[in-house]
């Protein structure tokens, strides 16, 4: 499973994961509830994720610099994007995130 992963897909990670706004953002959708518990969901954090406008609220940067971390974040294969009417909601890819670290494992 680990030699599906070349080099480049784990340099695309590793330069999403170099930004320390997007790696924050990694480690508070880990657990949702412990950190978004404050807002209200428009959705079930653990089935879709959670909503974008509330990632912005927590991480205080405009929602154009929080769009752009997701998109970044997102083309790297760590989180998935859920629509829920007009907002987009966003959680990890753990699958992804395991067989990223079986990889690295092997590689390093």
């Amino acid at each position: 499973m680990a030699a599906e992963l070349g080099a480049d897909e784990l340099i695309e990670v590793f330069k999403a994961l170099g930004n320390p706004a997007r790696l924050q953002i990694m480690q508070w959708l880990k657990a949702p509830e412990e950190h978004f518990g404050e807002w209200e969901p428009i959705a079930d954090r653990e089935a879709v994720g959670v909503c974008v406008t509330h990632i912005q609220a927590k991480a205080g940067l405009a929602q154009s610099t929080v769009s752009s971390y997701m998109s970044t974040l997102e083309r790297a294969g760590l989180v998935r994007p859920t629509r829920v009417g007009k907002w987009t909601h966003y959680r990890r890819d753990e699958e992804r995130l395991a067989r990223l670290a079986e990889a690295f494992a092997v590689t390093v």
